[in-house]
């Protein structure tokens, strides 16, 4: 009975530890901000995206769209609007996420133009050759 005790505490202390660990917890974050984001994203297909194409398109609407055979009924509309949704929020969030990389590209520039770039291997050569001759001229 001692040793059963023994055995659960270690395994809820190594489950302790596992939980803790950085890429759990990072993942968990990344879970919990993933779905807000869904839905900000869903929010943003739904009332604004869809409105505009509609306007430009015309009303999409595949949901009539039903095969039947014998008593099973498949609903090939819906699943067709979900993947056009699917599509449309695909490309908000490419969209957003190269918007991103754009802010982040132009910090970068504007800090990689105040640093002064890294001499290559062959122009570090070339200082020491041009010291190396500016002694030599010195001792002669």
């Amino acid at each position: 009975m001692m040793e059963e005790k023994k055995g659960v505490f270690f395994m809820l202390t190594e489950f302790r530890e596992f939980i803790m660990r950085g890429n759990v917890m990072d993942l968990a974050v990344g879970v919990i901000i993933g779905g807000a984001f869904t839905t900000i994203v869903k929010s943003l297909t739904t009332n604004l995206i869809n409105p505009i194409l509609g306007l430009v398109v015309g009303k999409v609407d595949l949901s009539s769209i039903i095969l039947t055979i014998g008593p099973a009924r498949f609903k090939v509309g819906l699943f067709l609007n979900d993947i056009i949704n699917f599509l449309i929020i695909a490309f908000v969030v490419f969209l957003l996420i190269k918007g991103l990389k754009k802010v982040q590209t132009l910090g970068h520039h504007e800090a990689e133009t105040e640093a002064e770039p890294e001499p290559t291997q062959t122009e570090l050569y070339l200082k020491e050759i041009r010291d190396l001759l500016a002694e030599q001229d010195k001792q002669a």
